[in-house]
């Protein structure tokens, strides 16, 4: 995974970095000076609004979810029957029973989508809230000339109000099945002082479903993952792990560090590189930033209510990041096509999709509302698109039935940061291939993240050369208040 935490960045800055240690948890030497900052505030101040993007990578299939059709055909309907929610007329997937019963507490787009079915170009819409694609546009891995990410130019809009970083990505960077990085998740042309603070947080898997022996604090020894560190060490000829709880063990870490020295000559001011090396390392060994990256050692009942596995971890720790200041959290449940179900849909939703999402957001919107956060923390879940409307089969590589992508269309579900719940915006037609009404582009779902994060209509943002962009290219999605 450390490979993959900073694909743009200078292979001499690298070195700097694992020599100094600063990239324990993807920390640039920007994120260490703005941490130093605001180290001197904890947490984040009452009437700031925070977001926590959901992402589901490879597309989840909106009518065999949040957007279902009872009525249409067998090769539209599917196999899954419908629920019914606390909301009149309002029906979802029988799959999502706990999000049924809390229905009242969150809204839904039926109709948010863009022209491409390609899960590359996707991913630029989406995340980084756009209908314009760089150029040139490489499909194979970030780079510079690339639009910033919705969650860089957060980043780069808000004032850090505690020990960690404004804006965050978790648990892992998106790859594709050839195992490259994919587009959209980094700052790009802002320049990659303002990439989104990476915490590396899951092994290097990619089955389908909710893995529970993938995560950070995850008992690995039996599992095929075992020996994944959370942290790598600083020398990378010698590989060894550093865990959490390990952090407080600050001399051996330094003493590791200081085997490094020679390295650092390579690099101007090696007193002033160490001086940040160290206040990287206070911020980092601090109690109150272990206890909030520890989702493991808390109380069991609360990891048993979201699940002691990869998407139920994932989402408590982005709640926690949220409580310690971080504005702005990307939180992919999924490493790149986890939800991509071209074939044998039916039983990889069943069995291993839903079950885990629904407890886990479940659990989320609970814990939010419980905590007094959910008015202060707008909540939103999408993928970088739906599903064909039309069942498929790929019996090449497939025993059982899937749907293939579909840029028309997607549901996003959205609670929290002032949204009301148990509203419907947008219709999609009755096979649930095209919105029919209420369209909502990517620009308008990046409007109306800027706007709960408060950053102002007439915001900037610049490129490495000092070009201005608007940060707004749409207005934010009417009718969720």
């Amino acid at each position: 995974m450390a490979d993959y935490a900073h694909p743009t960045r200078t292979h001499n800055r690298r070195l700097a970095l694992q020599a100094g240690g600063l990239g324990l948890f993807g920390l640039s030497l920007a994120d260490v000076e703005q941490l130093a900052e605001g180290a001197g505030t904890a947490g984040s101040r009452s009437n700031d609004r925070s977001v926590l993007l959901i992402y589901l990578p490879g597309g989840l299939s909106h009518i065999d979810s949040l957007d279902p059709k009872p009525l249409a055909s067998a090769e539209t309907r599917g196999d899954f029957d419908v629920i019914r929610t606390r909301v009149p007329d309002l029906q979802i997937c029988e799959h999502l029973p706990q999000l049924a019963a809390r229905s009242d507490r969150w809204s839904l787009v039926r109709s948010f989508g863009h022209p491409t079915n390609d899960h590359t170009q996707a991913h630029h819409y989406v995340l980084c809230g756009k209908m314009e694609l760089p150029s040139p546009f490489d499909r194979a891995k970030p780079a510079p000339g690339d639009f910033p990410s919705m969650t860089a130019i957060a980043g780069s809009k808000l004032e850090t109000t505690g020990p960690l970083p404004t804006a965050a990505m978790l648990p892992r960077l998106l790859i594709n099945v050839a195992r490259q990085v994919r587009g959209g998740q980094t700052a790009g042309r802002m320049g990659d002082r303002f990439d989104p603070w990476l915490l590396n947080a899951a092994a290097n898997c990619n089955q389908y479903g909710s893995c529970p022996n993938c995560f950070m604090f995850s008992n690995m020894t039996t599992h095929k993952h075992s020996g994944f560190p959370v942290l790598r060490a600083p020398n990378p000829d010698r590989p060894q792990d550093v865990t959490i709880r390990r952090l407080d063990r600050r001399s051996n870490l330094l003493d590791e560090l200081e085997q490094q020295q020679r390295q650092l000559d390579r690099f101007a001011s090696v007193q002033q590189f160490g001086r940040q090396r160290e206040r990287a390392l206070a911020l980092l060994t601090s109690q109150k930033v272990r206890d909030a990256l520890d989702v493991e050692h808390g109380d069991p009942r609360l990891l048993a209510r979201y699940g002691n596995d990869l998407f139920g971890k994932t989402l408590l720790l982005s709640k926690r990041l949220i409580e310690n200041g971080v504005r702005m959290v990307q939180a992919h449940l999924g490493r790149g096509v986890s939800w991509d179900t071209h074939g044998d849909n039916f039983p990889l939703l069943k069995n291993r999709l839903l079950p885990p999402f629904d407890r886990a957001l479940s659990a989320l919107i609970d814990d939010l509302d419980e905590s007094g956060m959910l008015e202060t923390t707008l909540v939103v879940v999408c993928s970088e698109f739906g599903r064909t409307p039309k069942i498929s089969r790929l019996e090449k590589h497939y025993k059982l039935p899937g749907r293939d992508h579909w840029g028309a269309t997607q549901s996003m579900l959205m609670a929290g940061g002032g949204v009301a719940g148990g509203r419907v915006i947008g219709e999609t037609d009755r096979i649930g291939a095209y919105p029919i009404d209420e369209p909502v582009t990517p620009q308008n779902l990046a409007a109306t993240l800027y706007q709960t994060l408060g950053i102002p209509r007439s915001a900037d943002w610049h490129d490495v050369g000092g070009r201005p962009y608007h940060v707004y290219e749409a207005d934010p999605i009417a009718g969720l208040s």
